[in-house]
């Protein structure tokens, strides 16, 4: 089974780059087996079909706005995760949903689609995470690697533990 793990955003709109610093934390607090990716996807379009394109597992993510207090995690999953990139909040979710319109069409899209979303707080130009955001990456991650662990990889943690 081979497996994506993608973070999303861009990491110069404070909050928006949630899913990039988590995919940066997961790399580098855990060891991850063959047949597992870890990527920073940042705000990248198209190029993203080919990283999907031959995946059985694909979890996804990224900031999302549902009017939940920042920090706040939401779960998604299968056919609904292509759905909640038509409400967008930034631009590159534009790209996402095209990116999964077109794996849809070419039946390309994975057998196992997931997207974790976190609820931002800042959206203004900055590097940086808000605290509340920082708090719900880190359950994010946690919850991935539970998930990971389900599906059958071997994902370990190297004893580096969070800055946050």
């Amino acid at each position: 089974m081979n497996a994506l793990v993608l973070g999303i955003g861009n990491l110069l709109i404070g909050d928006e780059g949630v899913g990039c610093k988590a995919v940066e934390e997961l790399n580098r607090r855990y060891q991850l087996p063959p047949g597992l990716e870890c990527m920073d996807g940042g705000t990248a379009g198209f190029e993203l079909l080919s990283l999907m394109d031959g995946k059985d597992l694909v979890i996804l993510i990224d900031a999302l706005r549902n009017d939940m207090e920042p920090g706040t995690s939401v779960l998604v999953a299968g056919e609904d995760v292509p759905q909640v990139f038509l409400t967008s909040i930034s631009p590159h979710q534009l790209g996402i949903s095209d990116v999964l319109a077109a794996a849809q069409l070419t039946d390309t899209l994975p057998g196992e689609l997931f997207l974790y979303g976190i609820e931002p707080k800042n959206l203004d130009v900055g590097i940086g995470l808000t605290p509340e955001v920082e708090a719900g990456m880190e359950k994010v991650i946690s919850a991935v690697v539970e998930q990971l662990r389900n599906f059958g990889y071997e994902v370990k943690s190297n004893g580096i533990k969070s800055e946050h």
